[in-house]
């Protein structure tokens, strides 16, 4: 079973980067609007008045080039704060409160200076300005464009604050719904946990209704959580390993007559006279619904290696695709079982009824079906390379042919071939 709160934190990165991501974009959006609302609202601009020539600045270019150099710097500077405080907090190991803190100061750097850009350049070139005024253009306005210019710089701080309290807000908004959603989600796994953890309890219970109940709730938590789903059809798997008929059960001293290996030496029909009995309930559940899990698009393998069901009643179950190499299934009653691509690989099937089986694909080398009835079965692309068919019916078989059989499998004269 996997750790339910072991995938939280792989997704860290991911989420941190796009919510930087998404709030960087969020606040140059909003400031864009709040720049061209500003700008509608002003009344319709006149023809200006012609402008004398003005005297030519007299700051030396050195000073200008060291003011282009110094914004530069700084410029560079916060960008690089941005950078390394996104990094630090999507990748440096540190505790929950102080990775959301390098966060939020890089978020709000990222949004102070998407801001300061929209106001500053951003504004002068939509406004036909190359360049901020100089002293001597400044020293040129009169004093009510002075006032002018205070309030229209008053108005855009206020606008730029307005919008970094919107970015805030939505960044917050985010970042709530986030923690709600992956407070859903633990909760959620901690429940299949708490889930899983029941059924496997209630299999090692010693009422037989109460393993039915925990197999079904097994069955019901693979379909709630299809990653959990392999872990339980290993489970089921390993449940029918320890239940079949020959392993003691507890408070049994001496193993059914049926766990007799010899009996198969006995003639057919003798062998098929024995009664068959059906496996319990919870066995049967474990038996029909690991296979049923198992074939999906994952390819889970259910391992029923050297399981123990001689003299079994198994007729129409269907074992497609599971293993059962070395099994002990002398004499059962496997009549119409759907046995598709199942390894049988050494297995005990003596005296097992196969009418009608499909074994398409199975694999049934080194298989022992001495006074096996395969009447009418499926065996195409079946593999029977040395299997022991002495014996066996093969009336009626589809698949392979006589001089086939005899080419590949070992038969004697009481073989009945196709």
């Amino acid at each position: 079973m996997e750790q339910c709160n072991g995938g939280m934190r792989v997704r860290h990165p991911r989420v941190v980067r796009a919510l930087l991501a998404s709030a960087a974009l969020i606040a140059s959006a909003t400031a864009a609007v709040a720049l061209a609302s500003s700008r509608s609202k002003e009344s319709p601009s006149k023809t200006p008045a012609p402008v004398p020539d003005l005297p030519q600045d007299p700051a030396p270019t050195a000073v200008r080039r060291e003011r282009r150099l110094w914004r530069a710097f700084v410029l560079a500077l916060l960008l690089a704060l941005i950078a390394v405080g996104a990094w630090g907090a999507a990748t440096w190991e540190m505790p929950d409160w102080a990775r959301w803190t390098l966060a939020g100061l890089a978020l709000a750097l990222a949004t102070c200076l998407g801001i300061a850009f929209l106001v500053g350049p951003a504004a002068r070139r939509l406004a036909g300005e190359r360049t901020p005024l100089t002293d001597v253009e400044r020293k040129q306005m009169t004093a009510n464009e002075r006032v002018e210019a205070v309030n229209a710089a008053r108005q855009t701080l206020i606008q730029a604050v307005t919008s970094l309290v919107v970015v805030g807000g939505v960044a917050f908004t985010a970042l709530g719904l986030w923690y709600t959603a992956r407070t859903v989600e633990t909760a959620q796994e901690s429940q299949i946990t708490d889930r899983y953890t029941k059924a496997v309890e209630q299999l090692g219970s010693t009422k037989q209704d109460v393993r039915l109940g925990g197999i079904y709730a097994l069955h019901r938590l693979a379909a709630d959580s299809p990653r959990d789903k392999d872990t339980i059809v290993n489970v089921l798997a390993a449940y029918v390993r320890d239940h079949d008929f020959c392993t003691l059960a507890i408070g049994q001293k001496k193993l059914p007559q049926i766990c007799d290996p010899t009996d198969g030496n006995l003639p057919a029909i003798a062998t098929r006279a024995i009664p068959r009995t059906r496996p319990g309930a919870d066995v049967f559940a474990a038996l029909t619904i690991a296979p049923v899990l198992a074939s999906d698009e994952y390819g889970h393998i259910v391992d029923f290696s050297r399981t123990r069901f001689p003299h079994s009643d198994l007729n129409h179950m269907n074992l497609g695709g599971v293993v059962l190499a070395q099994a002990d299934l002398r004499g059962a009653d496997l009549t119409n079982a759907d046995l598709r691509g199942a390894d049988l690989t050494n297995a005990d099937l003596r005296g097992a009824d196969l009418r009608g089986a499909d074994l398409r694909r199975a694999h049934l080398g080194l298989a022992r079906l001495n006074g096996a009835d395969l009447g009418a079965a499926l065996l195409y692309d079946a593999e029977l390379s040395s299997a022991d068919l002495r014996g066996a019916n093969l009336t009626a078989i589809k698949g392979w042919t006589a001089p086939q059989i005899r080419g590949t499998a070992i038969i004697d004269s009481k073989t009945k071939l196709p």
